[in-house]
């Protein structure tokens, strides 16, 4: 991954530099955005759900016990909201999106089909590579800003429903609201915006580097989505690390 950190970073900023042509490819971009957005909602749902039940069902129980139950809704907020929806939302899109990135982008390289693009004067960074980006910087942000309430449901629920917590939602949610800020849910969505980045720069760079046939797809779809979590992990200690000291 450091090794082509280099080309990564040109490869952001050119695409950068392209935004201005986003209009023209404004139907890969719905296309990209269905594809990220409407087919990943189910599995942000269950993700969301379970990992806020799972968060109250360890937690729940130990404050409970030592008589802190009645931080049980704003922590389980807090933790989600700032850190668990935004990562583990990203590390879900870097698994199912950025794999079928490098993969496509990778299989177009492989076969020539980039080569018979700059043939005819086409960018592949604008005809690729912009769209996905824009796409997934749209979507990704929308599916933590969908997931996050949905988390929170799953940690509301199971602190109602299991014997070892018994918290209703009304102190649950009331809690919640006294210690979750409109800004800390503004962190999250900020962070997926800059994972979703990250993602679409290492994936699609991935998928232009791709060498040696059907083997050399797989190398660039195993390697798009490690050094994507990788990225995420790393991203998320500095963001969190940045955002700390401006608070």
């Amino acid at each position: 991954m450091f090794r082509n950190l280099g080309q990564l970073v040109i490869l952001f900023w050119q695409t950068l530099w392209s935004l201005p042509l986003t209009w023209r490819q404004r139907r890969k971009v719905f296309d990209q955005l269905f594809e990220i957005g409407n087919a990943s909602l189910l599995m942000v749902c269950v993700l969301s759900l379970f990992i806020g039940g799972v968060l109250a069902l360890q937690t729940g129980p130990v404050l409970v016990e030592r008589g802190a139950s009645s931080v049980l809704g704003g922590m389980i907020g807090l933790a989600f909201c700032k850190e668990l929806g935004p990562v583990m939302m990203a590390i879900l899109i870097a698994g199912r999106i950025g794999s079928a990135m490098a993969a496509e982008i990778g299989s177009m390289r492989v076969y020539n089909e980039i080569d018979a693009l700059r043939t005819m004067n086409i960018s592949p960074i604008h005809y690729l590579v912009l769209p996905r980006m824009v796409a997934i910087a749209i979507a990704l942000p929308s599916l933590v800003i969908f997931a996050i309430p949905v988390g929170w449901l799953g940690g509301a629920m199971v602190s109602a429903l299991n014997g070892r917590i018994s918290i209703g939602f009304e102190a649950f949610f009331g809690d919640l609201r006294t210690m979750v800020e409109v800004g800390d849910v503004f962190n999250g969505v900020f962070k997926s915006f800059v994972f979703a980045l990250a993602i679409c720069t290492i994936s699609c760079q991935q998928g232009l580097i791709t060498i040696g046939g059907p083997r050399g797809i797989g190398r660039s779809v195993t390697k798009a989505v490690v050094n994507s979590i990788v990225g995420i992990v790393i991203l998320d200690y500095i963001l969190t690390r940045t955002l700390l000291y401006i608070k």
